[in-house]
């Protein structure tokens, strides 16, 4: 009879507790609760979170995991806008400190008790391009250093004290380039991008940050990575999507969402590995365009988009998790 112990190379082991650097299929006893138990990987997976209480589309949105997103501003059904912010703890959104100025499309940075916005456009009665950054403490916005081209529609990446914030739009058909760097408290010009462009997805930070995607126009798929001076060519997406949401590295990012060719809001999602992307097979329960984005690859938010919708996702991604065995 073949034993255990051949197959898989190692005995039973008996603990009384559970191993927290065993590997997957090992199957130990737990003394203490008299049950077999072994550990196996979870795949990647969208679940449903706690609505939003604010109904607005192109929110701005950063957080360290999907334990502790923030979202915030956006361009809700009325055309003036919101300075709604809320914090998110893993099942429910509450009220946070409001902007000073109502705003959506921004760059976004940092985390729930040191957020970033920066840019965006103001709506009537006086629609406004701005070049206005915010600062965001846990409690209330105060005003950081404005942005030396005024801008919407940019993407964003890093650290409330370390920001990077690149392309976008400053008025009608014209599409940027230019990349600035925030220290905290001013905003220097940085590398340019090699494709002009707006409605970027952005992983990473200011030393190594990714941008992926966008509308040039039209639509396209290209990738470029940032090396605290030069943007550089990195690996194409699969799909030309412009307004994806992103979170994650510049070796290893989570793409979802946005709007693809021929104007259809997608589902989809995609891993970069710092060369390749590909096609995750978890989709987005909800089609969403610019969604805000918070968290990691392994623990992510979606959060609204241009639909005006409240609800929230959050993606879990494959880890190795405890399991009893049973005789079902």
């Amino acid at each position: 009879m073949t034993t255990y112990k051949e197959i898989f190379g190692k005995y039973v082991k008996n603990y009384s507790s559970d191993p927290t650097d065993d590997i997957e299929g090992q199957i130990w006893y737990n003394s203490t609760s008299g049950t077999f138990k072994t550990q196996l990987n979870v795949p990647d997976a969208w679940a449903a979170g706690g609505n939003l209480s604010t109904d607005a589309g192109q929110r701005g949105g950063c957080g360290g995991d999907q334990n502790s997103g923030l979202c915030f501003g956006g361009a809700p059904p009325i055309a003036a806008g919101t300075t709604a912010t809320e914090e998110y703890n893993g099942s429910t959104w509450t009220a946070g400190g409001n902007l000073g100025t109502a705003r959506h499309a921004f760059a976004c940075a940092g985390t729930q008790t040191a957020g970033l916005g920066a840019g965006g456009y103001k709506g009537p009665p006086s629609p406004v391009i701005t070049n206005a950054t915010e600062e965001y403490d846990g409690s209330s916005w105060t005003s950081g250093g404005n942005l030396g081209t005024s801008r919407y529609r940019l993407s964003g990446c890093g650290t409330q004290t370390s920001a990077l914030a690149f392309g976008g739009s400053n008025q009608g058909p014209s599409f940027l380039s230019n990349t600035e760097e925030y220290n905290g408290s001013t905003w220097s010009p940085g590398g340019n991008l090699g494709t002009a462009r707006t409605l970027i997805g952005s992983a990473g930070t200011q030393t190594a940050g990714l941008a992926f995607a966008g509308f040039t126009p039209p639509r396209t798929n290209v990738t470029e990575e940032y090396d605290g001076s030069v943007w550089t060519g990195g690996g194409n997406m699969p799909n030309s999507i412009s307004g994806i949401g992103g979170v994650g590295t510049q070796t290893n990012a989570l793409g979802f969402g946005g709007n693809v060719p021929p104007g259809v809001t997608s589902t989809n999602s995609y891993n970069y590995d710092g060369s390749t992307w590909t096609t995750n097979p978890a989709s987005l329960t909800t089609a969403r365009n610019q969604p805000a984005s918070a968290g990691t690859v392994t623990s992510a938010l979606a959060m609204a988009g241009s639909a005006n919708n409240i609800a929230t996702e959050e993606f879990t991604g494959t880890a190795l998790t405890t399991k009893t065995i049973t005789t079902s």
